[in-house]
């Protein structure tokens, strides 16, 4: 990150974070709140694990050094697997033993994934929500506009691209895009200026969406840059996050053994709402009935499988802070599967 003092793209209430993972041997950055995640998680010998997005492998190789363990690890993209695997083959060589297990795809298909290598049941699972610090430092990705690329921002690499949505969505939908998954209140106003520029030439580099939305969106006193918000909410919708996010949470609960954990770090509040509802309501947290409301209430209510490791979203430290500003907006939540009742019916 840029020293210089300049419009930040990576800041704020509804920021474009990035997870700042990489490969601990030589990334260059550093995974986020990485002590808090290890003492939610408490990987254990002998136990199986599943870091759900790999990235430049931070947490893994973390987990790895931390016990003796199997590890799996999901990214759909095709650079965080080749990543992988090479530090998968280093660790084999280091300790003769295969304990990293990397498999491409998108983490809200893991049930199928891990089915298909005879994984049906975890010790622990963490989520890294978001972009890794390979994808937005690459410009060639489109993630970011610090430097000018090819308005990409996929991360599978395949599929519509975010020029491929600023070119052909209408007015309308692309205002409800921006307002939808980036929190734009002027969403409307640049919609509308998006659709006049590209009547006049193509949109197709960061630079120049960039430059767009800057031109009628005023610059705030936080040093937020007026296009972080809009580049988060095609990120968003380019990759379907929220989809993903909210189908990975129940499939990594469905994998949990007893005692089994599942930790989460999110960067925004429109990931951090649906992890804190999915958990607290896992939890037996979610509000009662209202006694006016006849549904549901001749049904008692089911124990609840899971409890919450805390109340409230572990937040990182000022140190981290100031070595690593990423770090800043990022939340923790984590959950424990409780043993099954005696029918084995999880709620």
């Amino acid at each position: 990150m840029s020293a210089r003092s300049a419009p930040r793209e990576d800041r704020g209430p509804a920021d474009s974070h990035v997870d700042s993972q990489a490969d601990s041997h030589g990334g260059g950055h550093l995974p986020v709140m990485l002590g808090e995640v290890l003492e939610q998680l408490q990987p254990a010998d002998g136990g199986t694990y599943l870091d759900a997005t790999f990235g430049g492998g931070g947490y893994a190789s973390a987990i790895l050094a931390r016990a003796r363990c199997t590890l799996w690890a999901i990214d759909r993209d095709p650079q965080a697997i080749a990543r992988g695997l090479r530090l998968a083959a280093r660790l084999r060589a280091e300790h003769g033993e295969q304990r990293l297990h990397l498999v491409p795809g998108g983490f809200g298909d893991m049930l199928a994934l891990l089915d298909a290598h005879g994984v049906t049941a975890l010790d622990g699972v963490v989520l890294d929500l978001g972009l890794s610090s390979f994808q937005i430092d690459e410009a060639e990705r489109g993630f970011s506009f610090r430097n000018d690329g090819p308005l990409d921002m996929r991360m599978s690499l395949d599929g519509p691209s975010a020029a491929d949505l600023v070119r052909t969505l209408p007015e309308a939908e692309l205002a409800d895009v921006l307002y939808q998954f980036g929190e734009e209140r002027l969403s409307r106003r640049i919609a509308r200026a998006v659709v006049a520029a590209r009547a006049e030439a193509p949109i197709t580099t960061t630079l120049q969406l960039a430059s767009i939305i800057r031109r009628v969106v005023p610059a705030e006193k936080s040093g937020l840059d007026p296009a972080t918000r809009s580049f988060q909410a095609l990120r968003i919708r380019v990759n379907d996050e929220l989809r993903q996010i909210e189908q990975g949470l129940a499939q990594a609960a469905a994998l949990l053994r007893p005692h089994g954990r599942l930790v989460v770090v999110s960067f925004h509040s429109l990931e951090d709402r649906i992890v804190k509802r999915f958990m607290q309501d896992a939890a037996g947290r979610a509000p009662s009935p209202s006694r006016h409301d006849p549904r549901g209430l001749d049904r008692p209510a089911a124990p609840p499988s899971f409890r919450l490791l805390a109340n409230r979203a572990l937040r990182p430290g000022d140190a981290e802070c100031r070595t690593n500003p990423r770090a800043r907006s990022a939340r923790l939540r984590a959950l424990e599967r409780l043993d099954l009742p005696p029918d084995g019916n999880a709620r």
